[in-house]
């Protein structure tokens, strides 16, 4: 179908720490990449349900929503993408990744480590637009 268009949503996910800010990276099993916890929309869903279930699933944190960081646009298989991603941060402790059929493990890494970890260019420029705009006192990036 010529107008099909595949939506999905995400997050960077940050936390404050005695060390600094950290960032949640997760390994892709079936892919064998490093990337930042994102996902389709199931159908009804907004962008926002859908970037706090996935990430909900593929790290187990609970979270909440930030400011809106922006989107990727790329092709797969000669499909339209549109990822968009938001400023998150866990409102609780993780109850283990539940789609353990994709994601091998969630890692907190500090934000240098997370964009050497990165496999993918554009998901590192919406971790720097993370990084860039700094933490507000509730951890949130603004």
């Amino acid at each position: 179908m010529a107008d099909e268009i595949i939506l999905a949503a995400g997050g960077v996910v940050e936390r404050e720490t005695a060390a600094g800010r950290e960032f949640l990276v997760i390994h892709r099993r079936r892919y064998g990449d490093w990337c930042l916890p994102k996902g389709k929309l199931h159908a009804g869903e907004t962008p926002e349900q859908a970037a706090l279930r996935e990430v909900r699933e593929e790290t187990g944190y609970p979270v909440e929503l930030g400011s809106f960081l922006g989107e990727m646009r790329y092709t797969v298989n000669g499909v339209p993408k549109i990822v968009r991603f938001w400023n998150m941060r866990p409102v609780g402790l993780s109850h283990g990744i539940q789609d353990t059929s994709e994601v091998q493990e969630a890692v907190w890494m500090s934000g240098d480590q997370a964009l050497a970890r990165l496999d993918y260019p554009l998901e590192k420029d919406m971790l720097t637009r993370a990084i860039q705009r700094g933490a507000s006192p509730s951890g949130l990036s603004l």
